[in-house]
């Protein structure tokens, strides 16, 4: 299992974790909140019996207190309507809406009563009260307390779910500086340790030259290419963790520069093509440029297991002073679910890979040349395309008739 495996499925138990303390939260203050519920409509059918019976014992002192006594200690508001649905009392509504003073006489607000009511009859069925022969229907609500409750889980996980997530993107900030810091430090280190073997190596050749009499030597001429290769190399490591300088070059020539010099090292089984705009130009630093079209073009060929081609594809979007590079393999293909996936650190399809190509080559396209790169398409069998964007160094001025 990869790193990236890992790490995935570490995210995937935490998540399943955080589900269940979720759902164990929910069902236990669902549990609290049914007693409650229990509760409020005990205190409720005594409300109505002593309502009742009230009437009858307004002249003794003891039930007089107790009557007193609950009502103090009732949470849950109640209206009680006669036959005709007529609101004849209530008790627990906001006094500011059911009784206020004017100038010159004492008034409510009618619409309360009614949108008060309302939610009763949806959530409480009627309790019948009979009063001197009357009948009457009580209704009541869920006490203010209660309603808290209801929602006292979800607002738990929310604030619960929003610490989590900024402490994880605060921790993910902090680690990922310390592995930039570390990886720049390895990079720059080993730009200064290949220093001195390509100094040495290129005084080797200048010696065969001279001693053996091979200016025109082809061999020596590879050699003293890849040299110069292990020299860009060496750049591009001590670039890393430095801003690039960008100068505007013509993105055909480029491209097309490095795959003369990546085609004879690769298997004659693959075939290289490069169509499309050949003036567009764009802000490259070619060292760094040519370091993402070698890892496209190493996936590209990796993914080619007998013949194949490699196909780039430059295009100009006047509109959006955009340019569209698109490098198409005939290879196995990428499963839609790993698009992303590809760009992670450690995540590679091979034995021996670190899978760190594509992730540096999205850094180097997006921080270094304010573009972007993704997987626009591929197809298991058949190959894949990605394509990367970048900002056209030309200026255009739409025409007027």
């Amino acid at each position: 299992m990869n790193p990236y495996e890992k790490k995935r499925r570490w995210k995937f138990f935490l998540l399943i974790f955080a589900i269940l303390i979720g759902i164990a939260s929910v069902f236990y203050t669902d549990s609290f909140v049914k007693k409650m519920e229990r509760e409020e409509a005990n205190q409720f059918q005594l409300w109505v019996k002593i309502q009742e019976r009230s009437m009858f014992l307004m002249d003794n002192d003891n039930f007089t207190e107790i009557v007193e006594s609950v009502r103090k200690n009732t949470k849950t508001p109640v209206i009680v309507v006669d036959s005709s649905e007529h609101i004849t009392t209530y008790f627990g509504l906001d006094s500011n809406k059911t009784n206020y003073a004017t100038d010159t006489k004492l008034v409510y607000d009618s619409l309360y009563f009614v949108h008060q009511l309302g939610k009763m009859k949806a959530q409480h069925r009627p309790l019948d009260m009979n009063i001197l022969g009357t009948n009457y229907k009580a209704y009541y609500k869920d006490s203010f307390i209660l309603t808290q409750l209801r929602y006292f889980p979800y607002i738990q996980m929310m604030v619960i779910f929003l610490f989590l997530l900024t402490a994880y993107a605060a921790f993910s900030s902090s680690r990922r500086a310390e592995q930039d810091h570390v990886w720049v430090g390895l990079a720059k280190e080993t730009a200064h340790q290949l220093g001195t073997p390509i100094s040495s190596l290129m005084a080797w050749t200048e010696l065969m030259k001279s001693k053996f009499d091979a200016e025109d030597d082809p061999l020596i001429a590879e050699m003293e290419n890849d040299i110069k290769r292990l020299e860009i190399i060496t750049d591009r490591f001590s670039k890393i963790g430095s801003k690039p300088i960008l100068e505007d070059h013509t993105v055909y020539i480029v491209i097309s520069n490095f795959v003369d010099y990546f085609k004879v090292r690769t298997s004659d089984k693959v075939k290289f093509s490069i169509t499309g705009d050949d003036q567009v130009r764009a802000m490259l630093n070619i060292p760094l440029f040519d370091w993402v079209i070698e890892n496209l073009l190493k996936n590209a060929a990796n993914a080619i297991e007998n013949e194949g081609s490699i196909a780039i594809n430059i295009i100009e979007n006047l509109a959006k002073e955009q340019v569209f590079i698109d490098v198409t393999d005939s290879g196995k293909g990428i499963p839609r679910s790993k698009f992303d996936a590809v760009f992670q650190p450690g995540y590679t399809t091979r034995k021996r890979g670190w899978g760190l190509g594509l992730s540096l080559t999205k850094r180097i396209v997006e921080n270094y040349h304010s573009g972007e790169i993704f997987v626009k398409d591929s197809e298991l069998g058949k190959g894949t395309t990605f394509r990367i964007i970048l900002k056209s160094s030309l200026t255009y001025e739409p025409t007027t008739a």
